[in-house]
């Protein structure tokens, strides 16, 4: 099943809510453009997506159309880049805060 619009995955996802009473799990593979990777936000089905949704952006850049509170939880706010894609290139330097 070819997913192209967040409309045709809330339907997917409404008629997957309706057919069985408890699914064990529930994935979804969509697939975005490298460029501007942004999908619809699933926060407002399930509250519990928030944290994967903000890692999936923290560290591959995807953005989610509709999120409350898209922001880096792993990287720091000034963090450039988005390290887990394929084409990060690491920083030469990594500067040392002191922790006292």
């Amino acid at each position: 099943m070819v997913l192209k619009t967040g409309l045709q995955i809330f339907r997917f996802l409404i008629g997957l809510l309706r057919e069985s009473d408890r699914p064990e799990e529930v994935r979804l593979k969509v697939f975005l453009p490298r460029e501007n990777p942004v999908v619809p936000s699933v926060y407002w089905i399930w509250k519990t997506a928030d944290w994967q949704e903000r890692e999936s952006y923290d560290m591959l850049g995807i953005v989610y159309q509709g999120h409350p509170n898209l922001k880096r939880i792993l990287m720091p706010e000034d963090w450039v880049g988005w390290p887990l894609r394929k084409d990060y290139i690491s920083p030469d330097f990594y500067e040392l805060q002191d922790a006292y």
